[in-house]
């Protein structure tokens, strides 16, 4: 899917000193291009593809996130034209230009800030040093215009919260949900959630609200498989590991569990053309279209088994049962009527349920669910 920018003739926009420069350039010799390209239909299709690393850790802090971004371009143009791309970015070259002053500001005028930038031999680094214009002459056909990455304000398409409870040596419950954090008219499409298990898992049985999940003993982990994620929703999976006895004295390690995805129409370090221009001696008219594509690079999650209680940890793996979880609780809350925020894979049912199931048990109705944490 594209979207399509203006289709003017480049008369409308031509000044003499453009006309001036397209003249030297026709007359001058390109290596990448011949001059007597022809199309009955001139378009440019220009494609800004983003893999979007993280590292999170199990409480929901990042730790790392940062893009990589490629802008890729198919020009389907007669002549020798002249293009001038804007977008609504800081290019720096180097990484220490501005101060952090200078890049709020920036931020908050809706512009990225985008480094390590790389172009094809096409572009006019002179131009592009004088003002910033990214200027050039294109390739016939599909070539890589220009490669960066972002490292400030990433925005995270999918969100997760990972629990994984280690009953003795013997089960491992898991609850993971993941959210949608872009808009709810996009959809992201092929899925996939990967949840590490322990070595001497045995046996595997998994329930999910989308979606399906299946074992895969030879990788040790659960795939989650979602086809189409549409924005803002969210998604529960629930499972239960059994495992067979082992002299090994060793602790599971917890990998992180990782995602992959696409999502269209989205960029995760917020970068936008703003603008396509075509310039060329015939004044032919020409179409543009531009699409944003975000994939998951690295993306990973670690994985949470302590609740957070108070400002320190509450490890449920030492309660034996979900009654001591919640007398331990009520005994911490400070407030007579406590708001709790209570995780459903505790008491293995859906909201309503698990509700009513906390109601009969502790006197009151949880006001408020949460993920991965439980509030007092």
């Amino acid at each position: 899917m594209y979207i399509t920018t203006e289709g003017v003739k480049s008369s409308l926009t031509k000044s003499p000193t453009d006309s001036s420069r397209i003249t030297m350039q026709a007359t001058g010799a390109l290596s990448w291009r011949r001059s007597d390209i022809k199309y009955r239909k001139n378009e440019a299709f220009v494609d800004v593809i983003e893999d979007v690393n993280l590292l999170m850790s199990a409480t929901g802090t990042v730790l790392r996130a940062d893009v990589n971004g490629q802008i890729i371009m198919r020009a389907y143009l007669s002549g020798t034209p002249e293009c001038k791309f804007g977008l609504n970015d800081r290019l720096l070259l180097d990484g220490d230009e501005a101060s952090g002053r200078a890049r709020a500001t920036r931020a908050a005028a809706g512009s990225v800030t985008l480094e390590d930038c790389q172009f094809h031999q096409c572009v006019r680094l002179g131009r592009f040093d004088a003002d910033r214009i990214i200027s050039f002459v294109p390739p016939d056909g599909e070539f890589e215009l220009m490669r960066y990455r972002a490292t400030e304000n990433v925005n995270l398409p999918f969100k997760v919260h990972p629990i994984v409870r280690e009953i003795g040596t013997t089960k491992v419950e898991y609850s993971i949900a993941i959210k949608a954090n872009y808009g709810n008219k996009l959809f992201a499409t092929n899925v996939v959630i990967r949840i590490p298990t322990p070595l001497n898992a045995a046996k595997v049985s998994e329930r999910t609200t989308q979606g399906r999940a299946k074992y895969e003993p030879e990788h040790n982990n659960i795939v989650w498989k979602i086809a189409r994620f549409s924005g803002q929703s969210e998604y529960v999976l629930t499972a239960e590991a059994t495992l067979t006895s082992t002299t090994s004295q060793k602790a599971w390690s917890r990998p992180p569990l990782s995602l992959s995805f696409n999502l269209l129409m989205f960029t995760s370090s917020g970068l936008l053309v703003r603008y396509l221009k075509v310039f060329e001696k015939n004044n032919y008219s020409s179409v543009k279209w531009v699409r944003y594509m975000t994939r998951a690079g690295s993306y990973e999650i670690r994985i949470l088994d302590r609740y957070p209680l108070f400002g320190s940890l509450l490890d449920v793996n030492t309660f034996p049962t979900i009654l001591s979880l919640i007398e331990k609780l009520r005994r911490g809350s400070q407030i007579s009527g406590p708001t709790i925020s209570f995780h459903p894979m505790l008491v293995r049912g859906a909201f309503g349920k698990s509700t009513r199931f906390i109601e009969e048990i502790v006197g009151f109705r949880p006001m408020m669910f949460d993920g991965h944490e439980i509030h007092c």
